[in-house]
């Protein structure tokens, strides 16, 4: 990844512009999407090229493979955990680790936050305004984030890509310590009639999630998690879903964390809007990632996807929370295929939809507890697994220092 880029991009607008009053068209029709080619014709921060990711080194596999199988148990016994280690071995010995050590080093929780144009129209169990008060919550240390990073020991920031309005942290130093002031404006616009953002912040947006992953690895964290908080944005990501992989709404659109039927309609409506604005504005040109973010993206969700790029990049372990931190991993692989290898997914939420983007990943997840919460929830608690991943690969006895004879 050209780290001197990053700090060069930078965009003139900080507020979007008014909404069209201009009826949305009804009817949807899927356009293609997007191939290789298309995406290497897109700019600098949407290539593969750009972020330089390699692909998992497979010249020690076999010694991991036998390093697990060597333990005192049958032969896979340890079941999703042997898949876990073996990941975790892959992805750290092309750094400065061999295959018979894996270490989970400050792990850190990244948690996103942003606001969404689309929200307006009343489609979310909580008006815009909430996300601001949950952003206080997670600094004052009252959210399920916070309760779960305390007890499992993570260390939490809080990243502002663009709420409604700044946030003014306490004086409490910890608090100030936890918010990562990287707006790109007040929220998206409502994309049900026009473009979520432009393109310039699309690009901003992925360049300041790789800062401030790049930031964290540098301060030693190999195993990065993400989540977010934004009102409406799994709306945002539903339209993703769709624009990405063809998908209609119906089959991308679900209850988020509770609406009603009535509100589920009238989302599934407002994202076949967007998704035939876009058509009758892109025509038959596939959707590529920056395209699909830039129509119906949120700023958090394309910090996060940079994010998860520079993590990958850089060689370490990104841990994927639920639908939308997921859609973000969907985008992220688009752009750069190998950054998958470093992806390991924490649970399948109760959001419909998360199913179908972990078939498209051919993903499989390490936990199913009926979440719907976001926030960064489901990959807090799937540590435990990486840290047990960890512990059986590095101590538990070989049948040869057992004296065990099977």
């Amino acid at each position: 990844m050209n780290t001197g880029t990053l700090s060069t991009l930078t965009i003139d607008a900080q507020h979007m512009p008014e909404q069209d009053p201009a009826a949305c068209p009804e009817v949807y029709s899927p356009s293609q999407t997007a191939t290789s080619a298309d995406i290497a014709n897109d700019s600098s921060l949407f290539t593969q090229g750009y972020w330089q990711i390699s692909a998992l080194k497979t010249s020690q596999l076999a010694a991991i493979h036998a390093h697990i199988d060597n333990k005192t148990k049958p032969q896979g016994a340890l079941g999703q955990l042997e898949d876990l280690a073996r990941q975790l071995a892959q992805i750290q010995q092309g750094t400065s680790h061999s295959a018979t050590k894996i270490q989970i080093n400050k792990p850190v929780m990244l948690v996103f936050a942003g606001d969404h144009g689309i929200a307006r129209n009343g489609i979310s169990i909580a008006p815009p305004e909430v996300t601001q008060q949950m952003v206080l919550n997670f600094l004052n240390g009252g959210a399920a984030i916070n309760c779960f990073c305390r007890t499992l020991g993570w260390n939490m920031k809080v990243i502002d890509a663009g709420i409604l309005q700044p946030i003014t942290p306490s004086s409490d130093s910890q608090s100030s310590d936890m918010l990562i002031e990287q707006r790109i404006g007040h929220g998206t616009a409502d994309f049900a009639c026009q473009p979520a953002m432009k393109e310039a912040q699309a690009e901003q947006a992925l360049a300041l999630g790789a800062k401030v992953a790049a930031e964290h690895i540098a301060q030693g964290s190999n195993v990065l998690a993400f989540g977010e908080m934004g009102i409406g944005n799994t709306s945002s990501a539903s339209a993703l879903l769709s624009l990405i992989c063809g998908l209609s709404p119906e089959r991308t659109t679900g209850k988020g964390t509770g609406i009603n039927d009535e509100q589920l309609a009238k989302k599934v409506q407002l994202i076949c809007d967007a998704l035939e604005r876009v058509n009758k504005t892109h025509g038959t040109k596939a959707f590529t990632p920056k395209i699909a973010l830039t129509e119906v993206g949120g700023f958090e969700i394309a910090q996060i996807v940079g994010a998860m790029l520079a993590t990958a990049a850089a060689g370490k372990s990104i841990l994927v929370d639920g639908f939308i931190v997921s859609v973000a991993a969907l985008i992220a692989v688009r752009i750069a295929p190998r950054a998958q290898e470093y992806m390991l997914f924490a649970h399948c939420s109760a959001e419909h939809a998360h199913q179908q983007v972990l078939a498209q990943l051919d993903a499989r997840p390490l936990l199913s507890l009926g979440l719907r919460l976001g926030e960064g929830t489901g990959a807090a608690l799937a540590l435990p697994l990486l840290q047990a991943a960890a512990s059986f690969y590095n101590d538990m006895a070989t049948f040869e220092s057992a004296n065990v004879t099977v």
